[in-house]
């Protein structure tokens, strides 16, 4: 894919994403798109064997149906996004080959749905959407959620769960260890795997600090 057609690519999927409904959720809106892409363009480099226009779409169009965390319908959203991302981008020249590709790209993409990725643009998707869950900005996303979810900061006398298990649906600073922590293990390129665990080394010291804090008293 030449510059040019990179950008022409790239306009054409924003302008896509414009003309769907408004969505409030600050952690899944444009940014949280350009940056996946960002991440993407960087494993992109590493396995240039993957079609490029896959793996841009499915990186603007994997969350075209965002439903909350906790909604009882969490697990269908990918495949949902991935029909709409079929039918928007039916006639935009992509061939039927590409479109299976895309599909099954935005339907694995999902933590939640567990759908394994079998195409390599598929694991950089998915990669480079969970990339976005680890470091400062999926720090700062991991607390905009839980306060828009109504869950409290860290437990009030063992934020580390020394003596207590484990409770990301209560306690925000839990989710680092319920789920960040395990996200390099589960990348599924190398690349991924390498830049993933510089990002939660981040994390981990951020919790801890975190932690000394909230219990100085």
């Amino acid at each position: 894919m030449t510059p040019q057609q990179q950008t022409e690519w790239q306009q054409r999927l924003i302008a896509l994403l414009e003309s769907q409904p408004p969505d409030d959720d600050g952690a899944h809106d444009l940014s949280h798109l350009h940056r996946v892409w960002a991440v993407a363009r960087k494993l992109l480099a590493h396995y240039p064997e993957a079609d490029p226009i896959v793996v841009m779409a499915g990186s603007y169009l994997h969350d075209l149906v965002n439903l909350p965390k906790n909604h009882p319908q969490r697990q269908l959203a990918s495949h949902w996004s991935a029909e709409r991302a079929r039918q928007l981008l039916a006639d935009s020249g992509l061939s039927g080959a590409q479109l299976d590709n895309l599909t099954h790209a935005i339907e694995a993409h999902s933590y939640s749905a567990a759908i394994p990725p079998r195409t390599l643009e598929a694991k950089i998707v998915q990669d480079a959407d969970r990339m976005d869950a680890l470091g400062p900005v999926g720090l700062a996303r991991m607390f905009y959620v839980s306060g828009r979810m109504g869950r409290a900061l860290a437990h009030p006398i063992d934020p580390m769960a020394e003596q207590r298990g484990l409770d990301d649906q209560a306690w925000a600073i839990d989710h680092i260890d319920v789920k960040l922590a395990r996200l390099p293990g589960m990348m599924q390129t190398e690349a991924g795997r390498n830049m993933a665990e510089r990002k939660l080394e981040w994390l981990i010291h951020f919790r801890d600090e975190f932690c000394r804090d909230w219990m100085a008293r």
